[in-house]
C-alpha cells in the first residue's frame, strides 16, 4: 500500500470528494478505506458526528482490480475455441466491472447531492425560525425528493408556492455542486405541492369537459413552465380534447379546446377563467 491521507467531513462521500479534489485525483486512482461512517442524525437542528476515511494513492494501492486484462483485446481469430472462450469471458467480465464501477459512481452522486441538499435546507428552515423532520426518496426517474413536515411552515411556501420554488433552485443548484452528472431535486414543504397538482389536475378535467360541452376553446390563467407541463400531462389522454401553450413569459397560458376544427373562440370575459385554482 502506497501513501495516505486522512480525511474528516460530513458524509462519507463529501470526505472522499475533498480528499480527490486535495490528491488532484480519481476515484480510479485511490484505494478508500472508510474508518468511520459518522451520524447523519434526522431531525432540523441536531449536529452530526463527522465521516473520517483514510485515502491511499501512490504504489500498491490496488485500483489496478478494474484495469482491463491483458489479453482482452486479443485477435479472436488467433485463438483457438478454448481460448476464444476465455477471451470473451474476460470481456464481460470486464464490461460488468466497468458498469459496476458508472453505478457506483451515479449512487455517490446522488448520496452527495442527498446530503448536500439536506444540510442546506436545514440550515435554510432554521434560519427562518422553523423545525421540523425532513424526509428523502429516490422515485423512478431517479429525481431526489426531499418533503418537510411541521407546523407553521408558510413562510417557506410563500404566495402561489414563489418562495417554495425559489429554496427548491436554490437546494439544486447546491445539491448538485459536487456531483459529476446532475440529479434533479424537488422540495415539498408542508404537502404543499401535492395539493397542488392535484388541483391543477382537478382543474385540467373540469376545464377539459366544459371545453366538449360547450364546443369552444378555454384559455387558462397565465402559468409557469412546471405547471403548463402538468396540464399537458393531464390531458395527454383525454379524448376529444387537445392542449398548446400561448402567449409570451411571465404571461404564457394554455389553452384547452376540443379536437375539432370547428370549436369557437374563448370568450375574452373567461380567458383566465381557472376553476377557483388560487392556493395559499
Amino acid at each position: 500500500m502506497g501513501s495516505f491521507i486522512e480525511k474528516t467531513a460530513k458524509t462519507v462521500d463529501l470526505a472522499i470528494s475533498e480528499a480527490l479534489a486535495e490528491l488532484k485525483l480519481s476515484a480510479d486512482d485511490v484505494a478508500i478505506e472508510v474508518l468511520d461512517e459518522g451520524e447523519s442524525g434526522g431531525l432540523l437542528g441536531f449536529g452530526k458526528k463527522p465521516a473520517r476515511i483514510r485515502v491511499y494513492y501512490g504504489d500498491g494501492d490496488g485500483t489496478d482490480d478494474f484495469a482491463p486484462e491483458d489479453d482482452a483485446g486479443d485477435d479472436l481469430d488467433d485463438l483457438d475455441l478454448a481460448e476464444q472462450t476465455a477471451a470473451k469471458t474476460r470481456r464481460e467480465e470486464n464490461a460488468v466491472r466497468i458498469a459496476d464501477k458508472k453505478t457506483k459512481s451515479e449512487e455517490i452522486d446522488i448520496d452527495n447531492a442527498e446530503n448536500t441538499a439536506l444540510d442546506y435546507l436545514q440550515v435554510v428552515l432554521s434560519g427562518l425560525g422553523m423545525h421540523g423532520r425532513i424526509s428523502s426518496w429516490l422515485d423512478e426517474e431517479q429525481n431526489l425528493h426531499f418533503e418537510v413536515e411541521g407546523e407553521d411552515l408558510g413562510a417557506a411556501i410563500g404566495r402561489r408556492g414563489e418562495t417554495l420554488d425559489a429554496i427548491q433552485y436554490l437546494t439544486n443548484l447546491v445539491a448538485n455542486s459536487n456531483t459529476d452528472d446532475h440529479v434533479r431535486v424537488v422540495v415539498d414543504i408542508g404537502g404543499y405541492r401535492q395539493r397542488r397538482d392535484k388541483k391543477l389536475r382537478d382543474m385540467a378535467f373540469r376545464t377539459a369537459e366544459r371545453a366538449l360541452n360547450e364546443n369552444k376553446k378555454i384559455r387558462l390563467k397565465p402559468m409557469n413552465p412546471a405547471e403548463r407541463r402538468k396540464i399537458h400531462l393531464a390531458l395527454s389522454d383525454y379524448q376529444g380534447i387537445t392542449t398548446w401553450s400561448e402567449g409570451y413569459e411571465p404571461t404564457r397560458y394554455v389553452v384547452i379546446a376540443p379536437e375539432n376544427d370547428d370549436a369557437g373562440p374563448a370568450d375574452e370575459k373567461e380567458e383566465y377563467w381557472d376553476g377557483e385554482f388560487d392556493d395559499n
